[in-house]
């Protein structure tokens, strides 16, 4: 049994990466880049996105080791490279899964002909887990303590969180001047589903002692906060739990609120520097809300007791459940969302002699083929906050078909090189995106994959407004 909850902690452990869109972020030919930069510099006359398949990402990844470390066909027993994985990892390996869809989205400008100022708006639905790894509770649950006597397992590196959440959304940006572009979006949450232990303490400890053979003792401090979660844990229920989580996520109860700010400077025509912070706001859990806590004090001397069987040794069980039982509180709660911060600065060079290139600027200013830059992002999490850099470089190849290249350092890897495109056909735009490339001959050794796809149908000005 602790083999098979080892395999589920790892194979989640294998499947985790940072919201970085590092390749979107300043894709102005892509309408959906202003998600990441409500400042963007990008202007239509009006845009909508093709229902459910505008705005299609996936991140995957893993800080430690690949799905071929464990279920590569080499020969290897699977119980040794189980046990190599889980001494490869460490306490601060992190763990983070996101999935998003957009259903629907679009954007028009508002004011007169001469007007610079926009309006988007739209609904996606996105899925979060994040976790830093437990190396003490994974050694434990695979190995038991009989070899680690004298060694304190760490309760405090608990830390994961989880949620399916619906966001309706509607953003407003202004070009202000020929240098300054202001942009911001507001957000309301809708939860399905939320559970979160990020606060927890205590300590396993099993030492010699002078009188038996040791001392065991478990303090715990443990708690798991969650909403959306319990009716599916009552003996009655006989629903579908993937429609009704489909259903809670859409206005089921449990609301929060948040904004997203950005800003796009140039300093000089051809020198771009932009910032944004996305996802700044909570969400109020109090709707079918439930808090398991483990909180007690247990000291044993004698053999290693055992508690899954109540009848061995005597009362044993009875006085653990007694010290360190289980608690079911029904309050409500807040959740935050994990803050993202973007910035970049981009040199641009190779003025176009067409006025029509896809880099959403009015007609009549001046307008380059390329552009390289770097870019950087942080997102808070529990403890400390995932930091990316990248390098990056901008080409549009012709009219109707711009790309953009990139080079990225994080804790998932250090030659994460991604690669987007975005191409129109008449109003049809159409944009594609991938991650981690150099892995792609070998998926199941990539400790990280990316993809981003989306569809949208696009209006210019008459005035060749972009």
């Amino acid at each position: 049994m602790k083999k098979k909850y080892l395999v589920l902690l790892l194979v989640m452990s294998i499947s985790g990466m940072a919201q970085n869109k590092q390749v979107l972020y300043n894709f102005t030919s892509i309408p959906q880049s202003s998600l990441v930069n409500p400042g963007a510099d990008v202007s239509y006359k009006y845009y909508f996105g093709v229902p459910l398949l505008s705005g299609i990402s996936a991140n995957i990844g893993s800080s430690s080791f690949s799905a071929y470390d464990l279920f590569a066909n080499n020969g290897v027993d699977f119980n040794t490279k189980l046990r190599n994985a889980v001494n490869k990892a460490s306490k601060n390996d992190k763990v983070s899964v996101n999935e998003q869809i957009e259903l629907f989205s679009g954007g028009f400008k508002v004011g007169g002909r001469e007007s610079k100022a926009y309006v988007s708006f739209g609904v996606y639905q996105e899925a979060d887990f994040f976790m830093y790894v437990p190396k003490d509770l994974a050694l434990l649950a695979l190995d038991g303590n009989k070899n680690y006597i004298g060694k304190s397992f760490d309760l405090s590196q608990l830390t994961a969180k989880a949620e399916v959440i619906s966001v309706f959304h509607i953003g407003y940006h202004k070009k202000v001047s020929d240098k300054l572009v202001l942009g911001g979006r507001a957000k309301l949450y809708s939860s399905g589903l939320n559970a979160t232990s990020t606060k927890n303490s205590g300590y396993i400890y099993t030492g010699n002692s002078n009188t038996t053979m040791y001392n065991q003792i478990i303090s715990s401090n443990l708690e798991v906060k969650t909403s959306g979660i319990a009716e599916f844990r009552k003996d009655d229920y006989n629903g579908s739990i993937a429609s009704d989580i489909a259903q809670n996520t859409f206005l089921g109860g449990n609301f929060g609120l948040g904004f997203d700010a950005g800003i796009t400077y140039y300093p000089k025509k051809n020198i771009q520097i932009t910032a944004s912070v996305i996802d700044v706001g909570f969400i109020r859990h109090s709707k079918d809300v439930e808090t398991l806590t483990y909180k007690g004090y247990y000291q044993y001397e004698g053999v290693n007791p055992n508690f899954t069987n109540p009848e061995k040794p005597e009362n044993v069980f009875d006085e653990f459940e007694a010290a360190i039982p289980r608690d079911s509180l029904y309050s409500k709660y807040t959740t935050w969302r994990p803050v993202k911060f973007n910035s970049s600065i981009q040199y641009s060079f190779g003025e176009s002699r067409s006025d029509e290139d896809c880099n959403c600027q009015s007609h009549g200013e001046t307008e380059y083929l390329n552009g390289v830059g770097a870019q950087l992002f942080v997102m808070s999490t529990p403890r400390t906050p995932l930091v990316a850099l990248t390098a990056f470089y901008r080409r549009t190849l012709f009219e109707n078909l711009q790309v953009k290249a990139t080079y990225t350092i994080d804790s998932f890897s250090s030659k994460n090189i991604g690669f987007g495109l975005s191409t129109n056909l008449g109003k049809f735009n159409l944009y594609a995106m991938v991650d981690n490339i150099l892995e792609y001959k070998d998926i199941t050794k990539a400790n990280s994959a990316t993809f981003q796809f989306g569809l949208n149908f696009i209006f210019k000005e008459n005035s060749k407004y972009y």
